[in-house]
């Protein structure tokens, strides 16, 4: 878990979560994970594809976070790198892998899907 900083957004708007929802066993974690976040109101999971591609309504919104997570399934980091590459540099950073589960052999149920939720609501606060 990271925290990128120096800031140029997070101003009091909504709180947003980027997901991997890569091929992966631990990418379906992440992804899963940030949908029970957003069904629990500790934020809303929101469109990285978007980010990626620059779609301006999607920029706009994620400028106006008042924070953001990025949740990564493996140490590739998709997520976290590409919110900073489209110029996001403030925003929490959690790893599926970090919390002791193993690309490939992690299995996908609710036990696992809530270590990344607690750990992600911590995050989040």
């Amino acid at each position: 878990m990271t925290t990128n900083k120096p800031s140029q957004c997070c101003t009091g708007g909504p709180k947003l979560i980027f997901a991997c929802s890569g091929a992966a066993d631990v990418g379906e974690i992440s992804d899963r994970a940030a949908r029970k976040l957003t069904r629990q109101g500790v934020g809303s999971m929101f469109c990285l594809p978007g980010v990626g591609g620059r779609v301006e309504p999607i920029m706009q919104k994620t400028r106006s976070a008042s924070k953001i997570l990025a949740i990564d399934g493996c140490n590739l980091d998709c997520a976290k790198r590409t919110l900073e590459l489209a110029g996001f540099t403030t925003f929490e950073h959690l790893r599926v892998t970090d919390l002791g589960m193993e690309k490939g052999k992690a299995a996908v149920n609710d036990q696992n899907i809530d270590v990344v939720v607690q750990a992600g609501a911590g995050l989040l606060g």
